[in-house]
């Protein structure tokens, strides 16, 4: 992974949340000491359910580019479902991680070279007490354990400030819990 400016694009289904999540980890990455980070979402025509998708890149130095990641160093991908409906991988660095919300173990999936990550969110999330379908947050804990970049305790301070007086605690127990039982493979 380029260290200079770390490339990552989220990629949900509308009204997941995956703005919010990236967001989030901008917050934290910012509070981390990574003074570049650049948040670029990308809208259109989505709607609730459609295939959506948003680029944040972060570094310890001023980040001059601010279109859209075309070559990610990870891919973080809030529904499974949307690998088979999507190229998620596509113009993924060679090396790079994909970060998957799945019941499924990560060498399962086949992304030549790839490192996967899996975590089933969908349940944790439930378990947690956030409604149906709200995985962004839980999320949030599969990233930080899998790419190593941003504490645990950061992200979780970070996901409390953006709920506060939206059950905060509910939000960061379902990233904590999701960082505990992902799953990251090998290449």
């Amino acid at each position: 992974m380029n260290q200079d400016i770390i490339k990552i694009r989220w990629h949900g289904r509308g009204g997941q949340g995956a703005i919010t999540a990236a967001k989030i980890v901008a917050n934290a990455a910012f509070v981390s000491g990574y003074t570049g980070v650049v948040m670029a979402p990308t809208f259109g025509t989505e709607r609730r359910g459609a295939p959506v998708l948003t680029s944040l890149q972060i570094s310890k130095q001023k980040i001059y580019d601010l279109s859209p990641i075309t070559q990610p160093d990870m891919v973080v991908v809030l529904d499974h479902l949307i690998v088979e409906e999507v190229d998620v991988a596509g113009g993924l660095k060679p090396g790079g991680l994909i970060i998957i919300n799945s019941s499924r173990h990560p060498d399962d999936f086949d992304f030549n070279g790839m490192k996967v990550a899996t975590a089933d969110v969908t349940h944790i999330a439930g378990e947690a007490g956030l409604p149906t379908g709200i995985v962004n947050t839980g999320i949030i804990g599969a990233f930080a354990k899998a790419s190593g970049l941003i504490d645990m305790e950061t992200l979780t301070r970070a996901i409390e400030d953006e709920f506060k007086g939206k059950h905060p605690e509910k939000n960061s127990r379902a990233a904590r819990v999701t960082f505990e039982n992902t799953i990251v493979g090998g290449n």
